[in-house]
């Protein structure tokens, strides 16, 4: 099989709903699997810890999960034009990573959700770009062969898949940031399929 991690932070619900919808595209492609996990928040607190699990939803990343992965997909909300600490702290964590070369030539993707419409879509799917950048990863968006880029009136950039919230977190998922999900967890689970392929040829 064909394993695609999905790594996101969601406060308030609507970075999750992406996440598992990216994860059902992903699994829409034969012999591919999504591994779901998330990320702790970080406490202003410093002597505070989460729990080793969370109460509820998908486990905690590790590092062993990058490792083991054929393709990458990370996912934040935005925080003034850029991805939440919670998920920056996670990726700070990588360095042993890096110096392995371990996700050298994997694919990768992102997407992030928003409370107001430009509230700095297309600058936190920049910012999570970075780090996978310093990896060695093959960093792929959303071409424009998917039509809904050329319609949507709500999320959606050729930079990863994104929605917008509203101010109160309460906008559902529209049906072309559904759509958009769902394409940017195939795209990368078509390429890790290939990419695995000519490794192991």
């Amino acid at each position: 099989m064909t394993e695609i991690l999905v790594i996101y932070y969601s406060r308030f619900g609507a970075t999750a709903k992406m996440a598992n919808l990216i994860a059902r595209g992903i699994e829409e492609v034969s012999t591919a699997q999504a591994r779901v996990r998330t990320v702790p928040a970080v406490s202003a607190v410093s002597e505070a810890t989460a729990p080793a699990i969370p109460a509820s939803g998908p486990p905690y990343a590790q590092l062993e999960d990058l490792e083991q992965c054929d393709g990458l997909i990370i996912g934040s909300p935005t925080r003034f034009g850029n991805m939440a600490a919670p998920l920056r702290y996670f990726l700070d964590g990588t360095s042993p990573l890096w110096l392995t070369g371990a996700l050298a030539g994997k694919p990768a993707a992102v997407f992030t959700s928003t409370g107001t419409l430009h509230g700095g879509q297309e600058s936190t799917l920049l910012t999570m770009m970075l780090p996978l950048l310093h990896h060695g990863m093959l960093l792929t968006g959303l071409p424009y062969t998917e039509q809904t880029l050329h319609t949507t009136t709500s999320g959606g950039s050729p930079y990863g898949a994104t929605h917008w919230a509203g101010p109160s977190n309460d906008q559902p998922i529209s049906d072309d940031e559904r759509t958009l999900c769902l394409a940017l967890g195939r795209r990368v689970a078509t390429l890790a399929r290939q990419l695995r392929g000519s490794r192991t040829a």
